[in-house]
């Protein structure tokens, strides 16, 4: 990886630093329904659709908040939103355990929401962009390669809080979480000066000649990124109840999901060692075919192709994740950075945020209707990467 330099950070530490706080961050907001939305449901009498609804009008804040963070990041570095994030998680997730009627529920999600749109990867991105430039690709992919494991840690471990202390017993002890874990390894994090030195480099490069393309290629990044991030928001709260709706026995469905996460990590890992020597384009398309493979293997042969289903997922969001990052890096440049990544993931934002609920009243039909609907979108990523075009000399 890359070696010290005046962002005032390494890139081991930056990776080991960023790779624990955002497994936490994922494990404790995306992976949270998926687990609690039934007791919570039950426990304010509530349907278990409203949950989702709280959970999909959280992730809301994401795109309507993700380019103004972007730009906070560009200018000031990534220390202070990402710190502000733990506290904020903290605090949705206290209150999602203090929550008596529905309402509290949906008020506590949509503080969960803000911590999300803080905190999550593009944040932790751009922040290590401000670091280490254009060599941020092996940094990312090294973030992705320890937050991989955010769903085989944080669906079991909420489970077993769940059926030791409760529901609410789970939400209190992931907020202990970010306070006593994440929020220390966040200001560890240098202060915003040391992430001036890339912005200012690439301020002072000579323009590169227009390319024609840039807007499409923005549109069919942004296109291929809201297939992606849809179907893997749909995945991360309903994969479970999908391995058991394909005939899976609940053993075997928890057993099945948590092979999701170490398929990111063998991606990531084979993307990791090839990162010199391939475009991050060529992972993109790599990564859109694997969800409607996977979802012509699961509906063609049922619970038995469960695992198959999950690792292919598991494979091509691992890839996803990386390419969301490297991607615009190399087409676009290290300037303005996080403004124009949090703009490409506006559509994608929107979509993330629509995906659970819709899903859900699909699966409530029927598992080929949602799985079809969902791979037929994908087919569409697909189409979209295959139309991209690199620009000369990137």
């Amino acid at each position: 990886m890359e070696s010290p330099g005046s962002a005032g950070i390494g890139a081991p530490r930056a990776v080991l630093t960023l790779g624990t706080t955002q497994t936490i961050g994922y494990a404790c907001s995306s992976y949270l329904p998926a687990g609690l939305a039934e007791p919570m449901a039950r426990a304010v009498g509530a349907p278990v659709s409203l949950v989702f609804a709280a959970f999909s009008g959280a992730m809301l804040l994401q795109a309507v908040l993700g380019p103004a963070i972007g730009r906070w990041v560009d200018r000031d570095g990534g220390r202070a939103p990402l710190a502000i994030a733990s506290l904020v998680f903290a605090a949705g997730l206290a209150g999602l355990g203090l929550s008596q009627a529905a309402w509290h529920l949906v008020l506590a999600w949509g503080v969960i929401g803000l911590g999300m749109a803080l905190g999550l990867y593009d944040t932790a991105f751009a922040g290590l962009v401000g670091w280490f430039g254009q060599d941020a690709r092996r940094s990312i992919t090294g973030v992705t390669l320890i937050a991989g494991f955010a769903s085989t840690i944080g669906w079991p471990l909420t489970a077993w809080l769940e059926a030791g202390v409760g529901w609410r017993g789970a939400c209190f002890v992931w907020a202990g979480l970010n306070l006593a874990l994440a929020l220390p390894l966040h200001l560890s994090l240098p202060r915003g000066a040391a992430f001036h030195r890339h912005a200012a480099e690439a301020a002072a490069e000579a323009p590169a000649p227009p390319d024609p393309r840039a807007g499409l290629n923005l549109a069919l990044i942004a296109l291929a990124f809201a297939v992606m991030a849809s179907i893997g928001s749909a995945m991360s709260a309903h994969l479970p109840p999908i391995l058991k709706a394909a005939g899976a026995s609940p053993a075997a469905a928890v057993a099945a999901a948590a092979l999701v996460g170490p398929a990111q990590v063998a991606a990531r890992l084979a993307e990791f060692a090839l990162v010199r020597r391939i475009h991050p384009l060529v992972s993109g398309r790599i990564a859109v075919l694997f969800f409607p493979l996977g979802a012509a293997v699961l509906l063609a042969f049922g619970p038995g192709a469960a695992a198959v289903f999950t690792v292919l997922y598991g494979a091509g969001n691992g890839l996803y994740t990386i390419v969301r990052g490297a991607l615009p890096l190399a087409l676009f440049g290290t300037g303005n950075y996080g403004a124009r990544l949090g703009a490409i993931n506006v559509p994608a934002r929107l979509a993330q945020a629509a995906a659970p609920f819709v899903f859900a009243l699909l699966l409530e039909r029927s598992l080929g209707m949602a799985l079809g609907v969902f791979a037929a979108l994908g087919l569409t990523a697909v189409a979209a990467m295959l139309l991209l075009r690199r620009p000369k000399g990137a």
